[in-house]
């Protein structure tokens, strides 16, 4: 009696003590960031969203044109050349993908960005001749990184991180909550998103592409293609989203450093598979930049990204896709 009498309290106590243990949920965090919102997902029993929120603002600390008193900020005006942990790492990072891109990635394109209104600071009245001479202080090997030091050739280079900042902070928020040991989560800022494990019906997190329609206030979202994403990252990149027309003419924001004008060519919207966001987010700038020729030829040769771009066939008169055999889990 007195054994049966221990495993019936054993028993009991087990079953309190998985009462009692706090229940995983899935949790959604929202908000606006760096221009834009976000949405978390995540299961956990602890909710991180103030955390967060404290991570990302130390994050713009770094990185943010806007900020006056960010590092960027500080070395574009030259006040300082010191660089902290945030910046070091985007930096080295998108120096590779320039260089593995001819520089059709490139963060010195700031000035190009700016006067033609997509920057940090006011348009310029801009002709061939001042974009002619702001082309001779954009290039990636004008600038490099000695230790924690970055050395300018020339005190007029200036860094634009706001086509990588996004992707960036994706990934920065997907490792804290994978250091608080979430196996399950996705992070969404701006249109970029790591997903880890699975939702919240025990499925890979589906995410949606955009069809390229012009649409600034994103109202009239039309989804052209639905990707299963699995322990990678996306991002897109496409000219139908930050443009404005004058005389007539399409001004979009993804400046061709080569060009020094806005790029103009077939390709509408490039989305990139890759293990971080970072690299994904650079790549589909590089790819708008590049075309749909030149992309597809870089992106057959790259084995860590995948890619998906919808462009337009002048010859058939309609647009049409191209994506690499492994972007799709599910077709």
């Amino acid at each position: 009696m007195k054994i049966v009498f221990k495993i019936c309290i054993l028993t009991f106590s087990i079953i309190f003590l998985l009462q009692c243990k706090p229940k995983e949920r899935y949790i959604h965090n929202e908000g606006f960031i760096f221009g834009t919102t976000y949405h978390i997902k995540y299961e956990s029993t602890v909710d991180y969203h103030k955390d967060i929120i404290l991570l990302l603002n130390e994050f713009n600390k770094s990185l943010s044109t806007y900020d006056k008193n960010s590092t960027i900020s500080k070395i574009n005006r030259n006040e300082s050349f010191t660089v902290d942990s945030y910046f070091k790492e985007c930096f080295v990072k998108a120096q590779k993908i320039s260089e593995i891109t001819n520089g059709a990635f490139d963060m010195t394109v700031a000035p190009l960005v700016n006067i033609w209104g997509f920057g940090f600071e006011q348009s310029a009245d801009n002709d061939s001749l001042l974009i002619d001479s702001i082309k001779q202080i954009v290039g990636y090997k004008k600038i490099v990184l000695y230790g924690d030091t970055i050395i300018k050739s020339n005190p007029n280079i200036m860094l634009d991180a706001s086509a990588v900042a996004k992707g960036y902070g994706v990934d920065i928020v997907a490792q804290y909550l994978l250091n608080k040991g979430v196996t399950n989560l996705m992070v969404e800022i701006g249109g970029e998103i790591s997903a880890k494990g699975v939702n919240q019906s025990g499925k890979y997190w589906k995410v949606g592409i955009d069809k390229p329609i012009d649409d600034p206030t994103a109202l009239n979202r039309e989804i052209q293609e639905i990707v299963f994403v699995n322990n990678k990252c996306l991002a897109t990149s496409g000219n139908y989203r930050q443009f404005y027309v004058k005389d007539g003419v399409k001004y979009s924001h993804t400046i061709n450093p080569f060009t020094g004008y806005p790029a103009r060519n077939t390709l509408l919207s490039t989305s990139v598979l890759a293990d971080d966001c970072l690299t994904a987010d650079a790549f589909a700038t590089a790819f708008m930049v590049l075309g749909i020729e030149e992309g597809v030829e870089l992106a057959k040769s790259l084995n860590y990204i995948d890619v998906y771009f919808i462009y337009f066939s002048p010859e058939d008169n309609e647009l049409k896709t191209f994506y690499t055999e492994k972007f799709f889990l599910e077709k």
